[in-house]
């Protein structure tokens, strides 16, 4: 088999717990995202546009959806003999079988992938982050500077920077310190959890770290500092595009209405570094005679028959007659009967909105999202509070 410059291996495990309702019964990464994708339609385009065509997928918590979702790879032009996508989960071995315990121990419990590619490097992804990325570039510097690891960073506020790994560095963009989630960030340079190893590196770091019985197998918290502690070369790559990081109700809501407006922060329409997404064959959206759309959008299959504004319509929504939709997002298969007035409202997939409910407030705002998960039904004339949450069933 060819020697390959670089693979992936694409951390879409995760529970997602923050997302609440929308993440019960499926994997964070497969939640619906601006009218037409699944949140990891971007880590997987990203990297079909990067020319990386070898990319496993470590699944865990929920992945049935994730995992018929992402199929052979084909929309992404990862179906291919010598790689393409593959569905990497925790497996029962000889000597016994358990969850990966954390991001470190998945690509450790993986690592007989990583050697059937017989890859130069690996590049280490995150399924649940909104951004486009040529990785290409990445590991150019990461080759150029014979770096044993990279990490790509992004700027933050001075107020998010807690949230994040926070690293320094020198004019060499060589990384000279680095703290996961400080209290008192030394820097506003935030890890975006893209990382590039040596392999060799890679292998060697993760069996020494899966011999410490002390460790939390985790790549902010134990093999970033290791490594920078013992005087392994490890550099920085600067991104300045869009990147969100959606594990909440808030920032997913945020990353939506950032598609909005004449220029939108962040472009799913551009041809450069296209996010390509799997899509059922859909008829054209019917807008009824009294439909008005208003800084939105939607895509095909839907039938609008009332008013949306400021708002992001999934495929084959329906949305009744004298119904208000405004400031929210409804996701796929979303039925909205008549009369319906829904205000900072995110809707999961496959819900049915009867005659007169009122969900949301319009007073309200992006840190009190009303969200009613997949598969509910909200009787006639019912009302959901700003804030609350309906489980999905």
């Amino acid at each position: 088999m060819k020697k390959k410059k670089c693979i992936a291996m694409l951390l879409a495990g995760g529970q997602g717990t923050r997302l609440y309702s929308l993440t019960t019964k499926i994997a964070k990464p497969a939640v619906s995202f601006g009218s037409k994708y699944r949140i990891i339609d971007f880590t997987l385009s990203n990297c079909t546009n990067s020319g990386i065509d070898t990319v496993g997928v470590l699944t865990q918590y929920e992945p049935l959806i994730l995992n018929e979702y992402i199929g052979d790879g084909k929309p992404w032009d990862l179906d291919r003999t010598n790689g393409g996508v593959h569905s990497l989960s925790p497996y029962q071995a000889k000597k016994g079988g358990e969850w990966y315990k954390g991001t470190a121990n998945a690509i450790y419990q993986n690592l007989h992938f990583i050697e059937k590619y017989d890859c130069e490097n690996v590049l280490i992804l995150s399924g649940d982050h909104i951004y486009k990325m040529d990785y290409s570039l990445m590991l150019a510097q990461h080759v150029s500077t014979n770096a044993d690891c990279t990490i790509a960073v992004i700027d933050v506020s001075a107020d998010e920077a807690k949230r994040f790994g926070i690293m320094s560095y020198d004019e060499n963009k060589r990384v000279t310190d680095f703290e996961e989630k400080p209290q008192n960030p030394k820097s506003n340079h935030a890890s975006m959890g893209v990382y590039i190893f040596k392999k060799d590196v890679l292998v060697e770091q993760l069996k020494r770290d899966e011999e410490d019985p002390s460790s939390q197998n985790d790549f902010g918290k134990n093999i970033i500092p290791y490594m920078l502690t013992h005087g392994l070369k490890m550099y920085c790559y600067s991104f300045s595009g869009y990147w969100k990081d959606v594990g909440t109700i808030t920032s997913l809501w945020e990353a939506n209405m950032d598609l909005l407006g004449k220029k939108p922060a962040f472009d799913l329409n551009s041809e450069d570094m296209k996010i390509y997404s799997k899509n059922e064959p859909l008829p054209p959206t019917y807008l009824g005679d009294e439909a008005k759309i208003k800084n939105s959008i939607f895509t095909a299959g839907c039938e609008i028959y009332g008013r949306v504004e400021n708002s992001v319509i999934s495929e084959d929504v329906y949305i009744g007659k004298n119904s208000v939709i405004s400031n929210s997002v409804i996701m796929r298969g979303t039925r909205i009967g008549d009369n319906v007035r829904i205000s900072y409202g995110m809707i999961d997939e496959s819900v049915t909105i009867c005659d007169g409910a009122k969900v949301g407030d319009r007073e309200s705002d992006k840190n009190h999202i009303a969200l009613v998960g997949r598969n509910q039904t909200i009787a006639k004339g019912a009302k959901i509070k700003s804030g609350e949450v309906i489980e999905s069933l």
